[in-house]
């Protein structure tokens, strides 16, 4: 009888323990970080899957400011005054918003670094705009991703990739 209950208790347990593990959450906060010289970079941002969705121009349109992520707004912060696509960027946390296009989009960071979403976005609270090159990959990427190495950093999400080269600043 009392093996009886251990075997009923430990299959409810491992049970109830696997469908707690299967419930992943849909936009995980993820971050990333990495080094430029003395500088220490760290992007915060929610991580939204594909789920068979078409990405870039339909549920993120192509020509209007993003917040780069999910929930919150993403974003970037730097200890040390960098050089972003050559454009000096000073040393603090900003919402970091894209405005994505098919051959080139624009990587902003707003002074403003809490915010929800892109939804009280002010263009006159930019710090920095750069363009960049968008790019089409052959690989999938089923959750939104952002790194930082080998002096730039970059976002790929779907078959997107975007990125700006980085450097101390001088």
């Amino acid at each position: 009888m009392n093996f009886k209950k251990s075997l009923f208790s430990f299959l409810l347990f491992a049970g109830f323990a696997a469908a707690v593990m299967a419930q992943e959450k849909p936009s995980p906060a993820k971050t990333a970080e990495g080094t430029v010289g003395d500088a220490k970079i760290t992007i915060k941002y929610s991580s939204p899957a594909v789920k068979g969705r078409v990405i870039w121009g339909d549920l993120v349109p192509l020509g209007q400011v993003w917040r780069a992520g999910a929930n919150e707004a993403t974003t970037f912060t730097t200890t040390k005054d960098l050089m972003v696509e050559g454009k000096m960027l000073p040393a603090g946390t900003y919402s970091f918003f894209i405005i994505p296009d098919e051959y080139q989009s624009t990587f902003i960071f707003n002074k403003v670094d809490k915010q929800w979403g892109a939804f009280n976005y002010d263009a006159a609270e930019d710090q920095l705009r750069v363009s960049v090159p968008s790019q089409q990959t052959s690989t999938m990427e089923e959750r939104l991703k952002y790194e930082v190495k080998d002096g730039k950093f970059s976002i790929a999400w779907e078959y997107g990739k975007a990125e700006a080269k980085i450097a101390p600043a001088m």
